[in-house]
């Protein structure tokens, strides 16, 4: 296994096209819980081109991983993946194509986005079920937020 480069670009280019709308390839998760941790897997998934079918992964609503879809487990996902796809790590280094969780009540990570931007001190953010892009993330409410810096992709 060899770690390869995270195409940035690309996450910024897909999250551009589906921001304001959905890719029928993906189930649209709105109505039943949310679909921002649905399009930040997206997003991810163009940037690195490589599905974890063990922990991270979607074939269809049925078939999909819970780090596919859930907060905390795409969390979980990024930063201790030993096996295939995109690793990551909790920092306060930023880039495009990188994520940020937030927390409403301080306690439970609730909503995801991907960081489409960084200008100066603004972090800028595309997202779904509040679509999004290009929004600063100060504009949002929170008590918590953290930071998951993509570092690289694992492949075979």
């Amino acid at each position: 296994m060899y770690i390869d480069k995270y195409n940035r670009q690309k996450v910024v280019e897909y999250a551009q096209k589906w921001a304001y709308k959905r890719n029928p390839k993906y189930y649209n998760f709105d109505a039943i819980g949310g679909d921002c941790t649905n399009f930040v897997s997206q997003c991810i998934y163009a940037g690195s081109g490589v599905m974890n079918y063990n922990d991270w992964y979607y074939n269809n609503t049925n078939d999909k991983s819970p780090s596919w879809t859930g907060v905390e487990f795409l969390y979980n996902f990024l930063v201790n993946n030993k096996g295939l796809g995109p690793i990551g790590n909790t920092s306060d280094k930023i880039e495009i194509g990188d994520v940020v969780q937030l927390s409403s009540d301080g306690e439970r990570f609730t909503h995801s986005l991907i960081v489409v931007g960084v200008e100066k001190e603004r972090i800028l953010i595309a997202s779904h079920t509040f679509d999004s892009y290009r929004r600063d993330i100060n504009t949002y409410v929170y008590k918590k937020i953290r930071f998951i810096h993509i570092t690289g992709i694992q492949k075979n």
